[in-house]
């Protein structure tokens, strides 16, 4: 029996502490995962996203105006967020 615990000897407190300890490890390894992910969101400008979605400018224009996809900007600049434009696409049915 590897990796087994057997409860018969652990007190109730044991086991409470336990549980406590292994929950506030998940928990803080999951905050440094989402915080990682916010951080590092990789923004793409408008011609590097007309190359990962394989558009054209134009269309990149039409799809911003309708608010099929969210741009961010600084002065003139347009960014758009890699993780955005993922969900942004559709499951087509056959």
């Amino acid at each position: 029996m590897k990796n087994s615990i057997i409860l018969q000897q652990l007190s109730v407190e044991q086991l409470q502490e336990l549980i406590g300890t292994t929950v506030k490890k998940s928990v803080e390894e999951l905050q440094k995962e989402l915080q990682s992910k916010k951080f590092t969101e990789e923004l793409l400008t408008r011609e590097e996203t007309c190359k990962f979605l394989k558009i054209n400018s134009s269309t990149l224009w039409a799809w911003q105006n309708k608010g099929k996809v969210k741009a961010y900007g600084i002065g003139a600049r347009r960014y758009y967020k890699r993780s955005e434009l993922l969900e942004c696409l559709t499951l087509l049915k056959k």
